[in-house]
């Protein structure tokens, strides 16, 4: 049986000293920019963190399946009860940019559905994680020993999402990137039903997060994300009390598929 209060501390730990790594490429003057297959972009910091998130994941003898080191046949990982969803660094091209929102995020999944996450904000010094039976948590890092903290300890320094509860607007979160026909509809509709809204352009799984905390009541995403950039935080959103379904709001937003694109989906509060 497997001790999630031990795997989520372990993951902290490793999403920490990741996004420490990432921090000294960051303020380096060489990302060592190449550009994949699908023409999104790669850099040392990608690469750096992979290796060490997945060097600490290996001591828990649980899969890993990482946006740099995806190519395992959906044959084996089908047969997977639990695993490891990792992206190393999620918003490349925030981090090229050096507008600071990127995101390391780790997921254990079990039976397709995430049951602990982690999203460590290196520049923002902010780290979100949740487990099921705990709920979900945001914690500032400022100065902080993470190895010497249990699940227990890391509660009772965070703060408990949601965070926020009331808006002056019914607030949607979308990306800087990826606004389209199908998006600009949806909030169309949105405007309709609740009046003026406010739309906030956010990188990374942070629009998820936004969700989670309260600073946004949904994120509509009608673009192509792979299940490593949205697991963890489906988790932290999931165990916030918020909801993630593909575009008919009704059908959960599921891992392990044997294709890893997700389909459109939308976070938000649940009613």
């Amino acid at each position: 049986m497997i001790k999630i209060n031990e795997l989520i501390t372990i993951a902290v730990d490793a999403a920490f000293k990741a996004g420490k790594e990432i921090l000294n490429i960051y303020h380096s003057n060489d990302f060592g920019i190449k550009i994949k297959s699908d023409h999104s972009p790669l850099t040392f910091a990608d690469k750096r963190a992979h290796e060490i998130i997945v060097d600490m994941l290996k001591s828990t003898n649980i899969p890993i399946l990482s946006e740099e080191g995806k190519d395992i046949a959906f044959e084996e990982r089908s047969k997977w009860e639990y695993y490891w969803l990792v992206d190393p660094l999620d918003g490349t091209k925030e981090f090229i940019k050096r507008n600071g929102e990127f995101t390391v995020n780790i997921a254990l999944i079990y039976q397709r559905i995430p049951i602990a996450g982690v999203v460590y904000a290196p520049c923002l010094n902010d780290l979100y994680f949740a487990v099921k039976e705990a709920g979900a948590f945001k914690l500032s890092v400022f100065n902080l020993n993470l190895e010497e903290l249990s699940l227990d300890s890391l509660i009772k320094k965070s703060q408990r999402l949601p965070l926020f509860s009331k808006k002056e607007k019914f607030t949607v979160v979308g990306s800087r990137s990826h606004m389209n026909e199908d998006t600009e509809k949806f909030i169309d509709t949105l405007k309709k039903q609740y009046g003026d809204i406010e739309f906030i352009s956010k990188g990374s799984s942070l629009k998820i997060v936004m969700v989670a905390e309260g600073r946004a009541d949904i994120y509509p995403r009608f673009a192509p994300t792979m299940e490593w950039d949205t697991a963890a935080g489906h988790a932290i959103a999931l165990y916030a009390g918020c909801e993630i379904t593909e575009k008919d709001e009704k059908t959960p937003l599921l891992y392990n598929k044997k294709e890893l694109l997700n389909p459109w989906f939308i976070v938000k509060h649940k009613c």
